[in-house]
């Protein structure tokens, strides 16, 4: 358990707490608290419980993270589950983007909220992205034309199911079935369900169960691919090919 007393060091240092301010607001003792910093003893699941509850992090973030790269500033804190999303700086502090390659995309389900696999990921840099927390998702098949098959689409991270827009595109992380690009309308006589349309009209519409989604992202602009295999995409060809015109950056009706 290394990593659960590294990361707890961190956080009491980053509150620039002692051992003994700290144990007073979880209300143990100095020595216990001491014994998990220094990996004597393990904390219980209540205990686990109490440092996410205080610091606002998931447990599976206090256990699997490495909190000392991530820039907590840019922590985003989302409802009671409190999963992590670190919003990743470079050096000139500007915010990069997990982008979930198509390869990456087959273990998204299992590993989405692993701070592990998030690290993993491979990351580029937008200039023109409104704050929040965005990550880029492949597109598969033609459901949402123009994007074509092995397009990404780049979205922004949606809160709260309340504010999801009739209308509007979204990539949905569902239990059933994974990650998935639609339009979404709601149902105002069945409030636990929503509706899942198709631009292509080929496609018929369906219904999707609220509980059954995962996370909501909201579409922001796509990365219409063309020459690059998706091994060459990093940082460096995702710029060449904004300065060469060969990827299309814009609405294309997919917002409302």
């Amino acid at each position: 358990m290394a990593r659960i007393a590294k990361n707890i060091r961190h956080l009491r240092d980053l509150k620039k707490f002692t051992q003994q301010e700290l144990a007073d607001k979880l209300n143990i003792t100095k020595a216990r608290l001491g014994s998990y910093e220094e990996s004597r003893s393990e904390p219980s699941v209540e205990m686990l419980i109490k440092f996410s509850n205080y610091f606002h992090i998931s447990i599976d973030a206090l256990l699997r993270g490495d909190l000392t790269k991530t820039n907590l500033d840019g922590l985003m804190k989302i409802g009671n589950n409190r999963l992590l999303f670190p919003v990743i700086l470079n050096e000139e502090n500007n915010e990069e983007i997990e982008l979930i390659s198509m390869k990456a995309s087959a273990g998204y389900l299992n590993g989405y909220a692993d701070p592990e696999y998030v690290e993993r990921l491979q990351r580029i840099k937008l200039p023109f992205l409104p704050a929040g927390k965005h990550r880029a998702f492949p597109i598969k098949g033609d459901s949402m034309p123009p994007l074509r098959d092995g397009s990404f689409v780049v979205c922004k991270y949606v809160e709260s199911f309340n504010q999801i827009r009739d209308g509007v595109t979204y990539v949905l992380l569902t239990k059933s079935e994974g990650i998935v690009y639609k339009r979404i309308y709601k149902n105002p006589k069945k409030k636990d369900m929503i509706m899942l349309v198709a631009d292509n009209k080929t496609y018929q519409p369906y219904e999707l169960k609220a509980a059954d989604i995962l996370e909501v992202w909201e579409y922001v602009c796509s990365l219409n691919i063309g020459a690059y295999k998706e091994e060459e995409l990093n940082y460096g060809s995702i710029m060449n090919m904004l300065k060469g015109l060969q990827v299309e950056i814009k609405s294309i009706g997919h917002g409302k």
